[in-house]
């Protein structure tokens, strides 16, 4: 089980990206159109640089809705390896069998 804490800042990151998103998209257009002036477009990547760094989408981590585990995460179902072996084992992912021989 992970950090309660770890977890807790990975959400705050989460709720932080959702905040801005659409002001940091609408900078990083006006930032990376070549055809506005020079100074306009240097003034979008200083009030970006000015924005929280949490609210990038990169800072968020994929992590396991069941542990809280950072790495070893399968995106399809939101959980971790270890996590899945265990809930394949026990039946409760459907289509799933767990091998054995």
């Amino acid at each position: 089980m992970a950090k309660k804490s770890a977890v807790e800042k990975n959400e705050k990151r989460k709720r932080l990206v959702q905040r801005y998103a659409a002001k940091r998209d609408r900078l990083r257009t006006i930032a990376r159109d070549r055809s506005l002036p020079p100074e306009e477009r240097f003034q979008a990547y200083l009030k970006l640089a000015a924005m929280p760094r949490n609210g990038a989408a990169v800072r968020v981590r994929n992590r396991c809705k069941v542990s809280g585990r950072p790495r070893g995460n399968y995106r399809k179902f939101k959980i971790s390896r270890i996590a899945l072996r265990d809930l394949a084992s026990i039946g409760q992912i459907p289509g799933m069998v767990k091998s054995s021989w």
